[in-house]
């Protein structure tokens, strides 16, 4: 007999997350498979149908200016929370216990972590002070636009990929868009 394929590995990049029928696991384990064989970090953004600012972190990371970046660094996955009583059914199974685990729990949305090929968390968007331990809850940055919040993103890209001076200007000036 043939062998049983998970349908998840069938669906696209992006939607896996977005039709809540995958659970965290799931998504988490074929982003590090993906990871793997291209070489890339892994990032996660939790976020709902409802969420202005998750649609603004969306748009931004698929903007034209900066799109190119992002997909040549990282695999990037979506985990569906916090959805309306009429919506719950597009939430991923477990992705709110993932949130909790990283403190994002009760911070707001979008929440983003960033991990490495093998699942070791590398940087998230809560902004620490320096003396701050990174188990530490700090001050969820969500979608930066800010002048602050889109420094630290930008920290933290350089930390966790190759990015170009070229790709540094057009990633902070599109998240400075936001504030808008």
């Amino acid at each position: 007999m043939f062998a049983t394929v998970p349908a998840f590995l069938f669906l696209p990049k992006l939607s896996i997350a977005q039709h809540g029928t995958s659970s965290a696991s799931e998504i988490m384990q074929e982003a590090m498979q993906t990871a793997t064989k291209e070489n890339k970090k892994i990032f996660i953004i939790f976020h709902a149908s409802w969420c202005g600012w998750c649609h603004k972190m969306d748009t931004a990371i698929n903007d034209k200016s900066c799109k190119d970046f992002f997909y040549k660094n990282y695999v990037i996955r979506y985990l569906v929370v916090d959805e309306s009583r009429d919506k719950k059914n597009l939430e991923n199974p477990g992705a709110a216990e993932l949130r909790a685990k990283y403190h994002g729990d009760g911070e707001g949305i979008p929440f983003w972590l960033i991990f490495d090929k093998d699942g070791k968390l590398l940087a998230d968007s809560h902004v620490r002070t320096t003396s701050s331990a990174s188990d530490t809850q700090g001050e969820n940055v969500g979608c930066p636009a800010t002048e602050k919040e889109v420094a630290y993103f930008m920290e933290v890209l350089k930390k966790t990929s190759a990015i170009s001076k070229a790709e540094q200007a057009a990633v902070q000036n599109r998240f400075r868009q936001n504030e808008n």
